[in-house]
């Protein structure tokens, strides 16, 4: 988009959005929680909804003026049950701002103070919102977790021992560094032995789930959450589906229980991303995201890396560099400085401080987006290898890294 206004109004902040388009087109973003929205949805999200405010569920709202905010979320709510193929047994809300208010909602609406929550454990690819000890979800709840087993795969085994010792009235099925499938029907039988609420957090793979190449958590999973900007490839933005009985429960805690008015642009542009995840176009799409995420780790693994779990069957690849002698924080930023942007992160069992782990997690849906496939994992294997097993001409691959991300524009 041409920032044509913005620029004669506010030259400062046109410079760091020139800088921001510049370092993105010249570099490989492997983030694997970011992605790039189309200009549809950048549109939606720039429209005349970013006025109106909506207080209250769709016909009873706190403001006057809002026929067209209800007619556009029941619109976005019945796309996202047509997408993931549900009937009106299922409720949809779309107002959350973003994931984590979106489970603390759920939690506070299925559970009172001090309940058990059972879920994976933040440094083996949980996520903070799950009952981490630094969130409001683990200081207000008891939490309990599992754990991956040394292979760095869920043992539902364990998880069911786990939930009949300490038998939690939630359990979390959903990761932010699991480059695995999850089975959500044994999560099901799990749950129900113990007389359990199952959350399914999809935040990661909501994608992949519409386009068939990741398991569904419906019918199985109680709630649903999910963020709409990662393999959805749309805002960022949330969304809580739950069976139609617990909508009284869940909802209210959404509005009023810890926010005010939804923000509207934000579900316009949900609503143009779930019309875009209805297409055929889509669906190859996110076929392609998990071939290039397993070129990506067969490539890596030529290289000697290890792999948690051997390799991925989704969108990430998380690589344990113990054996290479640098750090996950040492290699983020001196891949940085090449052109390629990775997070550090724990891997399960780590020995290293979070804040400087052992590993890094590498994602594949941005790159997918701008139109690379395996030929170009390929490619991109080598730059890291290149980087990290050399790192003294990082210069001379970040000239290599731009012309070749030239072939490949932002959408």
């Amino acid at each position: 988009m041409k920032n044509q206004y913005i620029k004669k109004i506010d030259p400062q902040i046109t410079k760091l959005i020139e800088k921001e388009k510049k370092r993105h087109k010249g570099s490989l973003n492997l983030i694997a929680s970011e992605n790039y929205p189309s200009r549809a949805v950048r549109e939606a999200l720039s429209s005349i909804f970013v006025v109106k405010y909506s207080e209250g569920r769709p016909e009873k709202r706190y403001y006057g003026g809002t026929e067209n905010i209800d007619t556009l979320e029941n619109l976005v709510e019945e796309r996202i049950r047509k997408a993931f193929r549900l009937n009106k047994d299922w409720a949809v809300n779309v107002q959350p701002y973003s994931g984590s208010p979106a489970n603390y909602a759920v939690l506070r609406g299925l559970l009172r103070p001090g309940d058990k929550i059972l879920s994976l454990v933040l440094s083996h690819g949980g996520h903070l919102s799950q009952g981490a000890k630094v969130s409001l979800s683990g200081q207000d709840f008891r939490v309990f977790h599992y754990f991956l087993n040394k292979n760095g795969f869920l043992n539902y085994r364990e998880i069911e021992k786990i939930a009949k010792k300490e038998k939690p009235k939630l359990i979390i099925a959903g990761y932010s560094a699991y480059p695995r499938k999850v089975d959500f029907k044994k999560f099901s039988f799990i749950a129900k032995k113990v007389k359990a609420y199952l959350l399914a957090d999809i935040a990661h793979t909501a994608g992949l789930v519409i386009g068939k190449v990741h398991p569904t958590p419906f019918p199985f999973a109680d709630v649903v959450t999910m963020t709409t900007h990662k393999t959805l490839r749309g805002p960022r933005g949330a969304i809580i589906v739950c069976k139609k009985e617990l909508e009284n429960k869940i909802f209210p805690k959404v509005f009023p229980g810890i926010q005010g008015g939804p923000h509207n642009h934000v579900i316009a542009a949900i609503g143009v991303t779930f019309k875009e995840a209805q297409s055929a176009k889509f669906k190859k799409y996110t076929a392609q995201i998990t071939k290039n995420a397993k070129t990506l780790a067969k490539e890596l693994k030529k290289y000697n890396f290890d792999l948690i779990s051997g390799g991925t069957d989704n969108h990430l690849v998380l690589v344990d560099l113990t054996n290479k002698g640098i750090s996950g924080k040492e290699a983020q930023d001196l891949l940085e400085k090449a052109g390629i942007v990775v997070n550090k992160n724990a891997i399960p069992y780590d020995t290293k401080s979070p804040f400087d782990p052992s590993g890094i997690r590498l994602g594949t849906p941005a790159v997918t987006t701008r139109g690379m496939k395996e030929k170009e994992m390929k490619k991109i294997a080598g730059f890291i290898a290149e980087v990290i097993l050399n790192p003294q001409p990082y210069l001379k691959i970040k000239k290599e890294i731009k012309k070749f991300c030239k072939k490949f524009p932002l959408p």
